[in-house]
């Protein structure tokens, strides 16, 4: 069994936590660990080879840094030119992963699902893949406790082996349909999750969307490894259609099967749905990080940098974070989405951006800024190194608060220590770099006429960011 982990999409229901920069598969929001993170470690103890990841370019880094601090050994990561949805995600993993001969059996998941009884999930992997060895298409349906309407249904036809055939798909119902689904016990919510064989998948895929697995086969051939990364034409894959494997194959195909799962599964869609599937106190409140709560029930309170209290309420969301607060009622949490859109129009920094950016060298956090002048503090993993660089309209100065730096200045390097501060001019060339073991903090204050991030001209990178 080979993973295939889809690891794209921006969860945007999930906002001030999530967002376009750092959405929620890479945040911990369900355990310690990441949404990415636990859903590969809660494969250990099932037969698999190293899985395939599938994301976007601008999360590459995120993906093989979370990895790394798992040591989790990838198959590879592929990246998505352009998001096309996930059946031409799914066949460019079937073509990458069949193209040495081998026809694994594929696991897809999505990256941002809780699970939480991992022993019946891996029970239900196991059922499943015996159906996909014999040339089923196989996807995983969840045993409802409510009748739903944020998910799509299927439902289950004869018994075939150790799960069932697909009768049909649904799209996502009202709510007197859903009632009526739950009640029948014939249906179940769409999971998104699926095990086939890569070559059945590419003969389905063929047979209904040629012209998709066309495009695939031809931006596949194109792969060339970058770093950790595989990556493949952008204007050949640019031309795919659009479609998600339901619509391309699963609705279509004579060959699809369901294997019912009651694991406590949910794909944490929105704020209400975390309250839903968390521990609660005795007044049905759920609370993360440095709250105080008077009089307030059944009620979900995340606050990341400041404390928070809430007074005299039911039925509330309220999140913090360094750059941002949202409160909404609990019924009305998906309406979360149209206050990102109208970030995203007014281009606001909080649609894309946290306060505190992770790049692949480590990350900074604007702490402060006004009229000609920004501070940040940076902080530089151990043996990484920023671009070689320079700015037109900004100076810069840097004070080490931990660690030490190499700093260099035109021609010039020096060794920048605790306590330290060194002053780089408008227009000089420069990079900072950490030749320590331990983390590199530094203070940075800019000052200039124009301090936005695309004031950099970059001269060489080690992470691929000059352009060629």
């Amino acid at each position: 069994m080979k993973p295939v982990v889809l690891a794209g999409g921006s969860g945007s229901r999930l906002w001030p936590k999530s967002r376009a920069a750092l959405p929620k598969q890479f945040l911990s929001l369900t355990s310690d660990s990441t949404m990415l993170q636990d859903t590969v470690t809660r494969l250990e103890g099932t037969k698999q080879s190293s899985p395939i990841f599938i994301c976007n370019d601008a999360h590459r880094f995120l993906v093989a840094e979370q990895l790394r601090q798992k040591s989790i050994q990838h198959g590879g990561i592929l990246l998505e030119p352009v998001g096309r949805n996930t059946a031409p995600a799914i066949a460019l993993a079937a073509l990458h992963a069949t193209k040495n001969g081998e026809d694994p059996v594929l696991l897809v998941l999505a990256a941002d699902h809780l699970i939480k009884d991992t022993s019946e999930f891996h029970a239900a992997i196991e059922k499943a893949s015996k159906l996909a060895e014999s040339g089923k298409l196989v996807t995983f349906g969840i045993v409802p406790d409510q009748p739903h309407t944020g998910y799509g249904y299927i439902r289950a036809g004869e018994k075939v082996e150790s799960g069932f055939s697909v009768s049909e798909f649904v799209e996502k119902p009202a709510l007197s349909t859903a009632e009526k689904y739950v009640a029948s016990g014939e249906y179940f919510w769409n999971s998104g999750m699926f095990m086939f064989k890569a070559s059945r998948y590419l003969e389905e895929l063929k047979k209904f969307h040629p012209e998709m697995l066309d495009v695939c086969q031809r931006a596949i051939d194109t792969e060339t490894p970058d770093l950790d990364f595989i990556r493949v034409d952008h204007d050949i894959f640019s031309t795919c259609p659009d479609d998600s494997i339901d619509y391309a194959v699963m609705e279509k195909t004579d060959s699809a099967a369901m294997v019912p799962l009651d694991a406590g599964w949910s794909d944490v869609g929105s704020w209400t749905s975390l309250w839903e599937t968390a521990s609660k106190d005795e007044n049905g409140n759920v609370s993360v990080g440095d709250t105080i709560l008077e009089n307030t029930k059944n009620s979900y309170v995340n606050a990341e940098q400041r404390l928070v209290s809430v007074i005299g309420l039911e039925d509330v969301i309220v999140v913090e974070t360094k750059d941002a607060v949202m409160v909404a009622h609990k019924d009305d949490a998906q309406s979360i989405k149209s206050v990102v859109n109208t970030l995203k129009a007014e281009q606001r920094p909080e649609f894309e951006f946290h306060r505190e950016v992770f790049r692949p060298w480590g990350s900074y956090d604007s702490i402060d800024s006004g009229d000609r002048f920004q501070v940040k503090r940076i902080t530089v993993k151990p043996g990484e190194k920023l671009s070689v660089q320079m700015h037109h309209h900004r100076a810069e100065h840097w004070i080490v608060v931990s660690g030490s730096a190499n700093v260099t200045i035109n021609e010039k390097t020096q060794l920048v220590t605790e306590n330290e501060s060194v002053y780089i001019p408008i227009g000089a060339v420069h990079a900072l770099e950490n030749p320590g073991k331990i983390p590199l903090e530094l203070i940075e204050v800019q000052s200039g006429a124009y301090l936005g991030e695309d004031d950099i001209v970059r001269f060489s990178d080690r992470y691929g960011r000059v352009a060629k």
